[in-house]
């Protein structure tokens, strides 16, 4: 089987100009832990990840190892979630953006993201188009139900 044969094609994407309110808001409502991040004609130009934006609170490498975890408080750095909601999209987006090809064989599309340690990945064509995200689950769900009506 391919990728283009499993993927989801209606894919919900945000630009680098949204807010981050915004990403928050489509992140928490409807349980998508990331998002593509597209530009003009649907060019795949980053992901934002929920991981992307909680690291945004936490404290720079540098003040752990100056100051130890034990200083921290971690609490208080909830609060801080409010200075996130104002940023775009652009402001903590991954910019490497690794993907898949519609064509490619949905087991070496699994070791994509075992490598990477995804759970989904966008899919795109030539230029970086996105047309579609896959996921461990729709891989899995694909070759249980062939390998299921197989008998």
């Amino acid at each position: 089987m391919l990728v283009k044969e499993v993927m989801t094609r209606a894919v919900k994407t945000i630009t680098p100009e949204t807010r981050l309110q915004e990403v928050a808001s489509i992140m928490c409502l409807s349980r998508f832990s990331g998002l593509p991040v597209v530009g003009e004609g649907d060019k795949l130009v980053g992901i934002l990840a929920e991981r992307d934006v909680l690291r945004y609170l936490f404290p720079s490498i540098k003040d752990i190892m100056t100051d130890g975890m034990g200083s921290i408080d971690f609490e208080s750095m909830e609060a801080e979630y409010k200075k996130v909601l104002p940023l775009k999209a652009s402001d903590l987006m991954n910019s490497g953006v690794i993907s898949v090809n519609p064509n490619m064989p949905i087991l070496k599309a699994v070791s994509v993201m075992a490598k990477n340690n995804f759970r989904r990945i966008p899919v795109t064509e030539e230029n970086n188009q996105l047309v579609g995200m896959v996921s461990l689950g729709d891989i899995h769900r694909a070759i249980f139900m062939k390998s299921f009506a197989s008998g």
